[in-house]
């Protein structure tokens, strides 16, 4: 197992991608310590992972108050003697325009994805010096965060600014053996998704309503199909591990082509 013994913290663990990042962590070896403002997918989270014979705790948090940022800090370090992979992964979807988006919502929608992501690396990092660990970061961009996707200012902009923090971050830490990268997904599959909140109990009522809403984005990558939160946790596992050892201030991309992809082009039909 590549990551036996390290201690995983990461933040916004719902049945998508943190759920599928949180169970590749584990699947390698990793404590997980599962973090999210709701309290139902914290706790899901972890007695999913425990049920399985991991070793996890859940604990709910407001990525964007620094005082509860320090606690689930400490009761991480606590439940397991320090943290060495911190995953930030927290966001909100609010899918609106520069012409519509009220100040506010725009606020807070900007903040858990840029301020939770600086206050977990700040706190976090400095755990790992003060306890003299190689630590890995990993900042969970968006394609959007690439492009100008129309009608989603405040997401597109603080998944933008993610990948310069992630660039900032790898420079400033570097020198204390902090590693500090990103990856970025696309639109993901729902069907793993669905699969795991029937495994940690949930009930899903529109389920192929769901699934047909991301077919016009599967035909539109250069793969032809979608990845899957697995897809993302076995990148974050290689960037987390001893594999990645000389890597950081870089962006990994598990999009099925999507950046890379000329904007005149269409995929071929299959």
């Amino acid at each position: 197992m590549r990551l036996a013994a390290k201690t995983a913290l990461v933040t916004g663990t719902s049945t998508n991608i943190g759920g599928g990042i949180a169970e590749s962590l584990a699947a390698e070896g990793a404590a997980v310590v599962c973090v999210d403002r709701r309290p139902e997918n914290a706790a899901d989270c972890a007695r999913y992972l425990k049920s399985i014979d991991a070793r996890a705790i859940g604990l709910t948090c407001d990525v964007t108050d620094e005082a509860q940022v320090i606690a689930a800090t400490n009761a991480a370090n606590q439940a397991f003697g320090g943290i060495d992979i911190l995953v930030n992964n927290a966001a909100i979807f609010n899918k609106k325009g520069v012409l519509d988006m009220p100040l506010d919502e725009w606020q807070r929608q900007t903040a858990v994805i840029l301020n939770g992501a600086f206050l977990f690396t700040k706190h976090v990092a400095r755990l790992m010096i003060e306890q003299h660990r190689n630590g890995a970061i990993i900042n969970i961009i968006s394609t959007a965060g690439h492009q100008g996707e129309p009608g989603n200012i405040a997401y597109c902009t603080a998944k933008g600014g993610l990948l310069n923090f992630t660039r900032s971050a790898a420079m400033e830490l570097v020198g204390h053996g902090i590693r500090v990268n990103s990856l970025t997904p696309t639109a993901t599959d729902p069907s793993e998704s669905l699969e795991r909140a029937a495994r940690w109990g949930r009930t899903v009522r529109n389920a192929e309503e769901i699934r047909q809403a991301f077919e016009p984005f599967r035909t539109r990558v250069p793969m032809r199909r979608l990845p899957g939160p697995r897809d993302y946790g076995r990148a974050a596992v290689f960037l987390a591990s001893d594999d990645a050892a000389m890597i950081t201030g870089i962006d990994l991309r598990v999009d099925a082509g999507a950046i890379a992809r000329y904007w005149a082009w269409d995929p071929p039909e299959k």
